[in-house]
């Protein structure tokens, strides 16, 4: 049985959380070892895996075939290049780099490497996300008429992670949270033809872009991507508006709160929703109206993991391709682009 070695360029929240669980108990996988700054916390949890004191150690270790790297976004390019050219694999985080042309030469060095990338974009495996999908490949409203996503909070300070709030190419919202909306919306429609954007600094503390508005535009359909750190009360995270009805649905994955808490995800009730967030729908069904609650399918970021497998032992695609990823950063761009002239930027 083929098991992937695996190590972690960090393992803070996003190591500790977001990935060393799932890595630790997939069969096919073996979480070798993380590179710890400061603080050798590592083997408390994972006794097994070994802490490496310098990146170049963690890249010189030959029995490690796959390097996530869930560093700062400013950092992705550098370090994912490096763990490329030392032949491994690469799993980065959201976003894939700072800049389209970056990811791009990141594409291009893997092919030549021989080698594949893969961006994590756990939000594609959120329970609501995935149940929002359901609805709509079901077809049951119709063609799609305007889709809204948000990644709303309420936090009027500054978060304590320096590279998120200091300006930085890999700094503000926008490249925080947007990336999440963006392949969301990529994923379940595609492409856009052009769009509008709108970035914002809301808070008096705030150095980076905490707010923002982006509309998409598609030959029939017009899709809006917002995020905020200034909505106190929660509105529906999903809404859905087609030629035979709509649906809206709260955001309610609660994955992430259960890692928080240091839960396994290791039994069929991982991630399943309360029933108080399910989302509803109102269509017509043969000249009738039906309004209902729509039960929320269960999340699992464990799936993206599965994905990297196959995609390393059987050759099918990654669960999200190096294209995916570069196609959210020219959104970013075209973004940047349209808020600083005030225009529709045509893609």
């Amino acid at each position: 049985m083929q098991i992937i070695n695996t190590g972690l360029l960090s393992f803070g929240m996003s190591g500790r959380v977001f990935h060393a669980p799932f890595i630790n108990l997939h069969k096919r996988f073996h979480l070798a070892g993380a590179w710890e700054r400061s603080r050798q916390v590592l083997q408390e949890t994972y006794p097994l895996a070994k802490s490496y004191p310098t990146l170049q150690a963690i890249l010189d270790d030959e029995l490690i075939d796959l390097i996530v790297v869930n560093t700062p976004t400013y950092t992705h390019y550098e370090y994912a290049a490096k763990a490329l050219q030392a032949g491994k694999h690469v799993v980065i985080e959201k976003a894939i780099t700072t800049t389209t042309a970056e990811a791009q030469a990141l594409k291009a060095l893997a092919i030549r490497q021989g080698k594949q990338i893969a961006v994590y974009q756990n939000r594609r495996w959120d329970s609501d996300f995935l149940t929002v999908k359901h609805v709509i490949d079901s077809n049951v409203l119709g063609d799609l008429n305007e889709v809204e996503i948000h990644f709303d909070r309420y936090n009027l300070l500054p978060s304590p992670k320096q590279h998120k709030e200091t300006p930085n190419p890999g700094a503000g919202i926008l490249k925080d949270l947007g990336p999440h909306a963006i392949d969301q919306a990529l994923h379940l429609i595609g492409m856009p033809q052009a769009l509008f954007a709108d970035l914002r600094i809301t808070r008096r503390l705030s150095a980076v872009d905490d707010s923002f508005d982006l509309l998409l535009y598609y030959p029939t359909l017009r899709v809006r991507l917002k995020a905020s750190y200034m909505v106190k009360e929660p509105i529906p995270a999903y809404v859905v508006h087609g030629t035979k009805g709509s649906f809206l649905k709260p955001r309610g994955d609660i994955q992430e709160a259960m890692l928080l808490k240091g839960m396994v995800p290791d039994d069929a009730n991982w991630g399943r929703e309360p029933a108080t967030t399910r989302g509803m729908i109102n269509y017509d069904k043969e000249g009738e109206t039906v309004r209902e609650e729509v039960s929320t399918l269960n999340g699992n970021y464990a799936h993206f993991y599965d994905g990297v497998f196959d995609a390393l032992t059987h050759g099918t695609p990654m669960p999200v391709t190096v294209d995916d990823g570069i196609n959210v950063m020219r959104i970013i761009e075209a973004a940047i682009k349209s808020s600083e002239t005030r225009q529709v930027i045509a893609l």
